[in-house]
């Protein structure tokens, strides 16, 4: 199986020294994962993501604010004008990860639905794809989504109910689900997972966290997507092979600044 992997973090310290980050790299690259987006979550990581992409075959880059990061910022006007400069490398293929999240952060609400506008309005201005988080804000970020026709993308290691996965792909966006569907508790996202149309589903680790059973709890990293491949063709009543070529084909699709040709 070849896959792509929509949704990492390798610039986070968990993966240890750049020399064991790219070590573990190769490993995974050789071991059949062969894509890897790098997502950033403000101008430091995003700028991190691209060097890391720049360094690594098959590896690519989205440059955006989480809105975790948002209160951590002291300039979110500079930070803004990085990630807009940042968006032309070619290697940054997408605006991301960007969002709303209430579970960590229910206070404020209208300064992060203000910076997830501005985001998706560069998106629609630079015609690049979303990356979008979504945490106990599902009502809200598909408010907001909405009210920008233009943007399109994927909500990432999606947590919210089938009515909103419904509304989602109805208006064109794609479903992207992590280690998540394999947890045992996880009955709702099962699902959710055989609702979604071919051409809208996406799989991701969004390493190192939300690794996939039964190694729950330790660091994850690519290597692990193919229990989340198979989980997902279990779901969906196929084969493994075929929801890595699905997925592949998609993410390349939603993607296209990667320049990688769609191949079954």
């Amino acid at each position: 199986m070849i896959l792509f992997d929509s949704h990492a973090h390798y610039n986070d310290k968990a993966f240890g020294t750049e020399a064991e980050r790219h070590a573990r790299l190769k490993e995974i690259m050789d071991s059949g994962v062969r894509y890897i987006l790098n997502a950033g979550t403000n101008h430091v990581s995003s700028r991190e993501g691209i060097a890391l992409a720049e360094a690594i075959e098959g590896m690519y880059a989205s440059v955006g604010i989480h809105p975790s990061d948002l209160y951590r910022l002291e300039d979110p006007e500079a930070a803004f004008a990085d990630i807009r400069a940042l968006a032309a490398h070619p290697k940054a293929v997408a605006i991301g990860e960007i969002g709303l999240d209430y579970h960590w952060h229910s206070e404020r609400k209208e300064f992060q639905i203000e910076w997830f506008e501005r985001q998706l309005a560069l998106a629609e201005e630079l015609s690049l794809p979303v990356i979008v988080h979504d945490r106990d804000a599902h009502g809200d970020s598909l408010d907001v989504v909405l009210r920008h026709p233009q943007a399109h993308g994927v909500f990432h290691s999606f947590s919210g109910s089938a009515e909103t996965a419904a509304e989602l792909v109805k208006h064109g966006w794609c479903i992207s689900f992590s280690g998540v569907v394999t947890f045992k508790n996880a009955t709702h996202m099962a699902e959710i997972v055989p609702t979604i149309p071919d051409d809208k589903l996406l799989i991701e680790t969004d390493c190192p966290y939300l690794t996939p059973h039964p190694f729950r709890g330790k660091r994850n990293d690519s290597g692990y997507l193919h229990l989340t491949c198979e989980k997902v063709a279990e779901l969906r009543g196929t084969t493994p092979e075929a929801i890595a070529a699905l997925t592949r084909q998609n993410t390349v699709r939603l993607f296209p600044k990667t320049g990688i040709e769609v191949i079954s």
